[in-house]
């Protein structure tokens, strides 16, 4: 436990890697700590919207980062920012942003076939950043288990939703199994990436306390 995890309120354990980032520059600042989360927020958001547009050739179907980029940013963000991020993502689609994948928009998409991934794209954020207030995603085990969970969230929601327009056993066969394998590519990926980011952050976060000092 770090010496920002012990300023944290009594139902936070743990700081998160946003916290860690901003701490040594704006801890004392709230005006700056606000900026600096709405910068994050929109930062987010604008990742959000890029990936949903970039796909990768993949096996059996093509994968975009999205969920990936969703999950890293609940870890990276915390629960309330994180699910913050993802409103925010999902009310400028809403209100005709081209945000969405291949182009979407409008609130008729949000409750077209693929709404209910949207939906779990926020529970799940929301979810991983809970994780990442109880000390989760540091490590590469912690950050799979953690992307385990949101990626059966996104699911539990999408295909659900998705259920209710062509039915239960389509809905498995074509918004869940043929992503399996990329979301395993997924869950790889960011049990890499997380733990190099707390290296990276508390790095930079040493020196700006001895800047500070």
């Amino acid at each position: 436990m770090t010496d920002m995890d012990t300023q944290l309120p009594a139902n936070r354990r743990f700081a998160t890697l946003a916290d860690t980032a901003m701490a040594p520059r704006f801890a004392h600042d709230r005006m700056l700590s606000l900026m600096a989360q709405i910068v994050l927020v929109l930062a987010g958001s604008a990742l959000l919207a890029i990936s949903a547009q970039i796909s990768v050739p993949f096996y059996p179907v093509p994968v975009t980062g999205q969920t990936l980029v969703v999950l890293m940013i609940g870890m990276a963000y915390g629960s309330r920012l994180g699910a913050a991020t993802v409103m925010a993502y999902l009310v400028e689609g809403g209100m005709g942003l081209p945000v969405f994948a291949n182009g979407g928009a409008g609130w008729a998409y949000l409750l077209g076939p693929t709404g209910g991934y949207l939906t779990g794209f926020l529970v799940a954020a929301f979810i991983l950043g809970l994780l990442a207030e109880r000390g989760m995603g540091r490590n590469p085990i912690s950050t799979a288990l953690a992307m385990l969970v949101g990626t059966a969230l996104i699911y539990l929601f999408g295909a659900t939703w998705l259920s209710s327009f062509i039915g239960f056993d389509k809905a498995i066969a074509a918004g869940v199994l043929p992503f399996l394998y990329g979301d395993v590519a997924k869950l790889i990926v960011a049990a890499g990436l997380m733990p190099l980011a707390w290296r990276a952050v508390r790095a930079l976060a040493g020196k700006g306390d001895d800047a500070a000092g």
